[in-house]
């Protein structure tokens, strides 16, 4: 008997033991499903438990290390001795481990008697070659999909994405990208503050040349996650299977602009998104540099291309967009080094105001933490009185937040209670996407920017393409 036979077999099965009783209604079960891990933010969501949610996790994926690397990460997140999770892995992997996930959850479909299955999440965070396609079958499959960024890392992927959300909304099933950047209380109190006028007046409309948005970031390849050395699948460092860093790391970059500078309002990539100019640039790395992040003593074949001398590898992860969203000029870049110094990642985001200019920044001086900075447009004297009045307001929704005034610009102080950390998004995203499963709703303006963000992206991609 084929898979096909079984599968209608069992269905059949399943309808025949079903009384004609209404069954007894359960509480509903979040179940997750980890699709192919290969980057370590698909572990960082299991690093918190959630109310509501199946500790048992099912895992499809192929046999390797990046499968080794996922369960290692899990088993210490479950045997730390603070706070330690308990998750339960149930894997399965083989070559065919996405029809499996899909011909599994048919099979449960069938018999659900109202435990909640039609409530799975896939969760994917990995090869992003692959992650578009696998984000429109699990929809269609019914699944809802919390993915990491990117969902789309070409023209032709954001093509296959915009089915995926239609997919999505025929089904009512939640398709959602991990936000950790949100959640960075700098860039909170940098929101809120921009939407107070008595203090930032109102943003500037900007120009390629003084754009009213800009943000920069830097990374570094060899880094710490939880203590420990982060070893990379040998396949994030080609552009052809992570992404490029234009469409990878900016997608966070690109989301702030929008989340800051038009709150809650939605964006229609069609009329609001004006792609200026864009450009990419490659970071070398040499096989010893490249050993010491794989562990393999050797390129990989399908990295030939980018390859000089056979010894030093180019990889495209640097990138930067100047653009229009909404009549506002913003630029946005991304830098990698192999190991930046101090071997920290940077942060810099400046908002452009009539009244102030609000702007971050995390670089040495900071020691590498980032700080909040407010920048007043000089003539007005009586700017600082009605600052330290109106940031009371800011008090009392995050008590404990201060102001030092340097020279002539403001230092926001903010307790250590709210510097949660980037790891620790991981799960504040992860609730937030719970709650919005739990409504089966999420806020009208999450899916047409999520559309106008990776546009803006994949847009920017195409055209340093064509400037090459």
């Amino acid at each position: 008997m084929n898979k096909f036979l079984l599968i209608i077999a069992l269905i059949m099965t399943a309808s025949c033991n079903q009384s004609n009783k209404e069954p007894e209604k359960q509480p509903s079960m979040v179940h997750l499903i980890t699709l192919d891990p290969g980057h370590f933010h698909a572990a960082l969501v299991q690093k918190s438990m959630y109310e509501g949610v199946d500790s048992v996790v099912r895992v499809y994926a192929p046999e390797g290390n990046d499968l080794q690397l996922h369960l290692d990460r899990i088993k210490a997140f479950n045997t730390r001795t603070d706070n330690p999770t308990h998750w339960k892995e149930a894997v399965y992997s083989g070559t065919d481990f996405f029809e499996k996930m899909l011909e599994d959850n048919m099979i449960r479909l069938s018999a659900d008697t109202g435990t909640g299955w039609h409530g799975n999440v896939v969760m994917l965070a990995g090869n992003n070659q692959k992650k578009t396609n696998y984000i429109l079958k699990s929809l269609e499959a019914g699944f809802s999909v919390l993915a990491d960024k990117p969902m789309a890392i070409n023209i032709e992927n954001f093509e296959m994405l915009k089915k995926a959300f239609e997919k999505a909304r025929e089904k009512n099933m939640l398709l959602y990208d991990i936000m950790t950047e949100r959640f960075e209380i700098t860039t909170i109190l940098q929101r809120e503050l921009s939407m107070m006028p008595e203090i930032f007046g109102v943003l500037e409309k900007g120009d390629p040349a003084k754009p009213a948005m800009v943000i920069e970031s830097g990374h570094c390849f060899y880094k710490s996650i939880s203590g420990n050395v982060l070893t990379r699948p040998a396949w994030f460092m080609d552009a052809s299977q992570q992404g490029e860093g234009i469409v990878d790391v900016t997608t966070h970059l690109v989301d702030l602009v929008q989340w800051e500078c038009f709150p809650e309002k939605s964006l229609d990539y069609t009329k609001d998104i004006l792609v200026h100019t864009a450009k990419r640039w490659p970071t070398n790395m040499t096989i010893s540099q490249f050993k010491a992040i794989t562990k393999l003593d050797s390129f990989p074949s399908y990295m030939k291309n980018n390859l000089l001398n056979d010894t030093t590898l180019q990889v495209y992860s640097n990138g930067a967009i100047n653009y229009e969203v909404g009549g506002v000029h913003a630029k946005v870049s991304v830098t990698w080094d192999y190991l930046a110094s101090g071997g920290n990642d940077t942060h810099y985001s400046m908002m452009r105001g009539t009244k102030a200019n609000l702007i971050i920044r995390q670089g040495s001086e900071q020691q590498y933490k980032p700080i909040l900075f407010l920048e007043p447009i000089a003539g007005d004297p009586g700017y600082d009185k009605i600052l330290l009045d109106q940031i009371k307001k800011v008090q009392a929704k995050y008590p404990g937040v201060g102001l030092k005034k340097e020279n002539k610009v403001w230092e926001v102080i903010i307790p250590e209670k709210y510097k949660e950390g980037h790891e620790a998004h991981f799960a504040m995203v992860t609730r937030n996407f719970l709650g919005y499963l739990n409504k089966n709703h999420m806020p009208d303006w999450e899916v047409p920017n999520m559309l106008a963000k990776y546009y803006t992206t994949t847009k920017a991609l195409e055209l340093a393409l064509k400037a090459k």
